[in-house]
């Protein structure tokens, strides 16, 4: 979806962008207000139910090795990781001499963080305890901040990649890749019963929005000389 934004011409792309998050907008605040409710309640525990059954219930038939796998798969959405890419790639930035877009994309993320911070401390919803907790948890469960974070960081670095790819092919590749592990992590926490399934979507939907947003406002200030262009096209030009 990223990728087919970016494709357009400035206008149309600003337009799509502000389409597409008012609708992420909407859905959030739908779904915030079923959860407030306890209109998702019977869902939430349907689904918790179905993923316990697979893995603790008497007919389990999750092996342990991929219990692990899947545990290393939420730990791409922790802390520890996140912040190891951010600053991996801030150190990238800095020595290609892209200082400015470093603070633009740590700003991001840190701006992506207390929306996630801020959302948890509102809602206050108390973690699932249907199944056996998979993984450590300390806080509260809306939104996930596993899949919020994770889209924040892999889709905002997905785009502001895809900004000096020119082939839609490679921009597509890069934006798919982003996406599959936002879900794949959202995924887990379900899986690992630290989460109810309206809680990531809900990670996922404010995640996303803000990614597209810091995408489009990177384009402008990119073009108005704030932050730096993107770096020379390194691809084989077909």
């Amino acid at each position: 979806m990223a990728a087919m934004i970016w494709n357009g011409n400035a206008q149309s792309r600003q337009l799509i962008v502000l389409i597409v998050v008012s609708l992420l907008a909407w859905i959030f605040i739908e779904l915030a207000d079923a959860v407030s409710d306890g209109d998702t309640h019977r869902f939430d525990q349907y689904i918790l139910r179905s993923f316990g059954s697979l893995t603790y219930g008497a007919d389990s038939r999750v092996p342990a090795w991929l219990t692990e796998v899947i545990r290393d798969v939420t730990a791409l959405g922790g802390v520890a990781v996140l912040t190891f890419v951010v600053l991996a790639i801030s150190g990238f930035l800095w020595l290609i001499g892209q200082r400015r877009s470093m603070v633009y994309l740590l700003l991001s993320v840190l701006i992506g963080l207390l929306i996630s911070q801020m959302f948890k401390g509102f809602f206050e919803r108390p973690r699932p305890d249907i199944i056996p907790h998979g993984s450590y948890v300390d806080t509260t469960s809306f939104p996930s901040g596993h899949s919020l974070m994770a889209a924040v960081v892999y889709l905002t670095l997905a785009v502001m990649l895809a900004r000096g790819l020119e082939r839609r092919a490679v921009k597509v590749y890069v934006t798919s890749i982003a996406i599959l592990l936002v879900l794949a992590i959202g995924v887990s926490r379900i899986f690992l019963g630290v989460h109810w399934p309206s809680d990531v979507v809900a990670g996922w939907v404010v995640g996303t929005g803000w990614a597209l947003l810091c995408g489009v406002l990177a384009r402008w200030l990119q073009k108005r000389g704030v932050i730096e262009p993107e770096a020379e096209q390194s691809e084989v030009k077909r």
